[in-house]
């Protein structure tokens, strides 16, 4: 460099993904069903990487970021496995300090509880880079208080990054990136309504599961076909999701798959696992399923044109009813083949305890041996013949 002259930042990395989600090493219990386990990859931060991961490809994985805070008991293991995933993952090493660990208990109705063994480092917008907080999506699990000061503070630096010249090279920067809002199930109560549909009016989707939406407004659990389950649904409508009122509530009901709300569209996606004639079941594990589906969520949202998508359009183009749904959905028309591949990416989670395992065979990704574009036009396939049969069922304008 001449003397005198200006040293230059790096360019900024591109970046589709980054979850303020915490990475957590899990102890988990399933009562009398199994043994427990103990030191398994979890937190939300994980899968919800994991879920953005399998729909960004071995092609964009580098633009899925994370942040990863290592202790001085972190299994080197466990930080080689991270890093086979590819991502663009902060690693934040801290040897005066324990890495964050949590105890999960399972009860038969999938409901959960939860406790941290050693003190957590929550995440804050401060500690992301300039490439992660130019995020095209982000994905958030926290309080309503917090998710809207997460918000406004990642706009606030964004504007500071503008005004300094520091703006990826990329075409999009002058639009809002996508919020995506997981409430934390403790606050999931009668007494955070409020702020519940304050934080829904700074989000692009908010994502409760049907136990917590139930437990927000006070009964105990959320129903899509009750009279009851319908109101409340309607209310939150109308009190708005997103600055201009034309977000979206996606309410995760686990084995009944998931049920997404705009303005004037319904959409019901069935779970990718369905028990066979006998009952049984490829689920083992719903741990971080809801946050992989989140992950994958936001991941989809910006993923237009990519393989997944190309395969959803292909095999549903032949349904009117799909196409006519789409219309309606206006702007946010990337938000249903999303929500397919986030339903997809859930399915890879619950199969085994922790998160899916990744191979590579004659040049292909496989998670599970089995490839994720490949599930993706399984699943449209068995989509588009219900949808022929009973497109009520699947689709609704409100």
């Amino acid at each position: 460099m001449a003397q005198g002259e200006t040293p230059t930042a790096p360019p900024l990395e591109a970046v589709d993904f980054c979850t303020l989600g915490m990475f957590i090493l899990d102890d988990i219990e399933f009562g009398d069903t199994r043994p427990p386990v103990k030191n398994v990859i979890g937190g939300a931060a994980s899968f919800a990487v994991v879920g953005a991961r399998l729909v960004a490809g071995s092609i964009h994985a580098q633009s899925v970021s994370w942040i990863v805070d290592v202790g001085s008991d972190f299994p080197p293991e466990t930080l080689a496995a991270i890093k086979s995933w590819g991502t663009n993952c902060v690693v934040r090493e801290d040897h005066t300090r324990l890495t964050t660990k949590a105890w999960n208990g399972y009860h038969p109705d999938e409901k959960r509880d939860f406790k941290y063994l050693t003190p957590k480092l929550r995440l804050e917008p401060s500690m992301l880079s300039d490439s992660q907080i130019w995020s095209r999506t982000f994905h958030m699990v926290c309080s309503a208080t917090r998710c809207m000061s997460i918000v406004q503070e990642i706009l606030q630096r964004r504007e500071k990054l503008r005004q300094a010249g520091r703006v990826p090279s990329r075409a999009d920067t002058s639009q809002r990136p996508a919020f995506v809002w997981e409430p934390v199930p403790d606050l999931c109560t009668p007494e955070e309504q409020v702020n519940f549909f304050a934080a829904n009016r700074v989000v692009d989707v908010v994502s409760p599961n049907h136990l917590e939406l139930g437990f927000m407004f006070g009964q105990p659990g959320w129903a899509a076909e009750s009279e009851q389950g319908q109101q409340l649904v309607q209310k939150i409508m109308e009190s708005g999701i997103g600055p201009t009122g034309d977000g979206c509530l996606v309410v995760r009901a686990g084995k009944d798959g998931s049920y997404a709300y705009s303005r004037d569209q319904k959409i019901w996606l069935p779970a990718y696992h369905q028990p066979d004639i006998s009952g049984a079941t490829a689920v083992i594990d719903p741990t971080g399923a809801g946050n992989s589906f989140l992950g994958a969520l936001a991941q989809g949202v910006i993923s237009v044109g990519r393989e997944p998508f190309e395969i959803i359009g292909s095999i549903l183009s032949s349904s009117p009813r799909w196409k006519e749904a789409l219309a309606f959905w206006e702007r946010r028309q990337a938000l249903p083949p999303a929500l397919i591949c986030a339903t997809v990416a859930a399915g890879f989670v619950v199969e085994q305890i922790g998160v899916p395992r990744l191979s590579m065979e004659d040049g292909r990704e496989l998670w599970n041996q089995t490839e994720f574009t490949e599930r993706v036009r399984l699943y449209t396939q068995r989509l588009l013949n219900t949808l022929e049969e009973s497109p009520q069922r699947h689709l609704l304008t409100n």
